[in-house]
């Protein structure tokens, strides 16, 4: 992991940021396409929708969206996510009430959670599940490790902190061994809540910890609400999430200071929004250390 370019993550994280918009086009613009289809058919579904387009689930989106940035940029220590939310809710039943125009059959709802804690499930061990998810476990890892080390290496040259890459890994395998037994999605860093972490006073992992806890806390105490919430403001929400995954200051930068990285960053990218995502992010390491070697 220590030879893996961090172009690697900075190019699959931007393709995983444009895939999450293109999923969120149909729900943002209200056109209808099927789910699941690969990035270039959602471009060609909605070039091919723009006459189709519902500017009523256009305008939640887009009052979202903007109020989103707007409370991010003037007022950054809001929470800007709910605040978000909030507008384009309020703009659904402004709408709903609003006389001649029949909103409530062109603003879907997000049905309410269940607001229940992860159930244990044990994973099933077995050859057949190895099988099959060996190749894609191991894509995950590599990207996790990665991502992981590159956080903390950035956040130690603003602490001035040492960095065991041994105890990251240790500490990181525990985690997702722990979350197996609750179906959990695999865990890695995040260089958005790193950084808003330490900013905000963090100096030991007790924050993230606490963190964790306060979110199961809302997640029990929101969860029912959520069936007073449009689809298209959630839409919204994830456009704006999905913009912070791309980073077009690093971008450039490798661009322009490296020809070998900005291959690196070109298949990434590339292979992430065309082809399988495991395949992206073996190109990207295997590719980057054969630049690395040469």
């Amino acid at each position: 992991v220590n030879f893996i370019s961090h172009t690697v993550v900075v190019g699959f994280t931007a393709g995983a940021g444009l895939l999450i918009i293109s999923t969120q086009i149909r729900h943002f613009f209200g056109i209808d396409m099927p789910g699941g289809i690969s990035f270039a058919e959602t471009v060609q579904h909605t070039l091919a929708g723009l006459d189709d387009i519902d500017w009523i689930a256009t305008a939640i989106g887009m009052v979202t969206l903007l109020s989103g940035l707007l409370v991010k940029r003037r007022f950054p220590r809001l929470p800007y996510m709910i605040i978000a939310l909030l507008a384009g809710s309020l703009v659904a039943l402004g709408l709903k009430l609003v006389p001649g125009i029949d909103a409530a059959s062109h603003i879907r709802m997000v049905q309410a959670l269940s607001g229940l804690v992860p159930a244990f499930s044990p994973p099933e061990i077995t050859l057949e599940t190895l099988r099959k998810t060996l190749p894609i476990a191991l894509a995950v890892a590599m990207l996790g490790l990665t991502e992981a080390v590159s956080i903390a290496r950035a956040i130690a040259n603003r602490s001035e902190q040492r960095i065991d890459g041994n105890q990251e890994f240790i500490g990181q395998g525990l985690s997702n061994i722990a979350g197996s037994f609750f179906s959990a999605y695999a865990s890695s860093g995040s260089f958005n809540r790193s950084g808003v972490n330490y900013d905000a006073g963090a100096r030991t992992p007790l924050a993230a910890v606490l963190s964790a806890l306060f979110l199961l806390l809302i997640v029990l105490l929101v969860a029912p609400l959520l069936q007073f919430l449009p689809v298209p403001a959630m839409a919204g929400l994830l456009f704006m999430v999905a913009w912070g995954l791309i980073d077009i200051g690093q971008m450039r930068s490798i661009l322009r200071t490296s020809r070998a990285e900005a291959v690196v960053l070109r298949v990434t990218l590339l292979a992430t929004l065309f082809v399988e995502l495991e395949f992206a992010i073996y190109a990207g390491i295997l590719l980057s250390l054969m630049l690395y070697l040469n």
